[in-house]
């Protein structure tokens, strides 16, 4: 059997342009989901709102770590 064709590993690859506009896309949607909440929120006592609003800030990250290794390994696991 032939062995398989690596890409070169000096070559640029497509999907690291990609996964940018994909990690950019991701924070639009993610801050204006929050902005959408941003009502009912504010509605709440201040303490509530900073634990609403420190973990939103945190949560978003959690989608990036399989988006990043795809953008270097080209597989999601």
């Amino acid at each position: 059997m032939p062995k398989p064709i690596k890409p070169d590993p000096n070559q640029p690859s497509w999907r690291k342009p990609a996964g940018v506009f994909m990690i950019l896309g991701l924070i639009t949607i993610w801050a204006v989901v929050i902005l959408a909440l941003s009502p009912i929120i504010g509605a709440l006592a201040w303490p509530l709102q900073a634990i609403f609003y420190a973990i939103a800030g945190v949560i978003w990250i959690m989608p990036l770590r399989p988006l990043l290794r795809w953008i270097e390994l080209g597989t999601f696991r």
